[in-house]
C-alpha cells in the first residue's frame, strides 16, 4: 500500500478545487465580480477559500478587496487590467451579505456615461447597514434607505430605471436615449424590457424607446 503525505493531498484537493472554480469563473464575462459565497453550494468552505487564494497567486483572478475577486478584464491599448468595476462591485458584496441594493441617481448617470464628472464616491442605497469600501480610486459608499423599484431580475435594469428617475423626463433626449442603448447590447435590452414592465408609465416609455431603437 502507498502513502502519501497528507501535504499532498490536500495541495491536491486545493488544485482540483481551484481547477473546478476557475472553469465556472471563465463562463462569465471578463469583469465579474465575486465572493467564496458564490460557489459555497458546490464546494467546502476552506478548500474554496484556498482555491481563491492560490487563482490569486497564479494571477488567474485578483483580489479587489478583502474576501472580493475579480475576473480583470485587460486594456490592449493601455497595456493594463482595467479597474475592478463599481456596479459588479457593489452587486457581489449585496450577494454576499444578502442585501438589496439600488444604486444612486447620480451614480446611476455616471455608471451609464450621462455624467462626464469622474467621481470619487459611488453611492448606493441598501437594506443593509451603512458601510464604506475603499475600492481602488473610489469610494463604495452604502446607505441603509427604505427601497423602491427593488426586485429587478437584472442589475442594468435598475440603473437605467434610476438614471432615468434622476434625470427626469423633461431633460431625457435622443442624445440620452442613444447613449444608454450604446451601453447595452440588444440580449439585455430585451431583459430590460421585460424585467421593468411594473415601473412608472413615463420611465417605461423611455425604456421601451431605449430598448427598440435599433429595430
Amino acid at each position: 500500500m502507498v502513502y502519501f503525505p497528507k501535504i499532498y493531498l490536500v495541495e491536491n484537493i486545493v488544485q482540483s478545487v481551484a481547477s473546478k472554480v476557475f472553469a465556472r469563473i471563465r463562463k462569465q464575462d471578463k469583469g465579474w465580480v465575486f465572493s467564496a459565497r458564490d460557489f459555497v453550494v458546490e464546494f467546502n468552505s476552506k478548500n474554496l477559500d484556498q482555491a481563491l487564494s492560490q487563482l490569486t497567486k497564479d494571477g488567474k483572478i485578483r483580489r479587489v478587496c478583502h474576501g472580493l475577486y475579480d475576473y480583470p478584464k485587460y486594456s490592449k491599448l493601455l497595456n493594463q487590467a482595467l479597474s475592478p468595476d463599481c456596479d459588479q462591485v457593489a452587486h457581489a458584496l449585496a450577494r454576499k451579505f444578502n442585501w438589496r441594493i439600488q444604486p444612486s441617481g447620480e451614480s446611476a448617470l455616471n455608471l451609464l456615461g450621462l455624467s462626464t464628472q469622474v467621481p470619487a464616491r459611488y453611492v448606493y442605497f441598501s437594506d443593509g447597514p451603512n458601510r464604506e469600501y475603499q475600492i481602488g480610486n473610489y469610494v463604495l459608499d452604502f446607505k441603509k434607505m427604505a427601497l423602491k423599484d427593488i426586485g429587478f431580475k437584472y442589475r442594468e435594469s435598475g440603473l437605467v430605471v434610476q438614471a432615468l428617475k434622476a434625470l427626469g423626463k423633461e431633460h431625457i433626449n435622443h442624445e440620452t436615449i442613444f447613449i444608454i442603448r450604446q451601453r447595452l447590447n440588444s440580449a439585455t435590452r430585451q431583459q430590460i424590457l421585460k424585467d421593468t414592465a411594473p415601473v412608472t408609465d413615463w420611465v417605461y416609455d423611455y425604456i421601451k424607446k431605449i430598448c427598440h431603437g435599433d429595430e
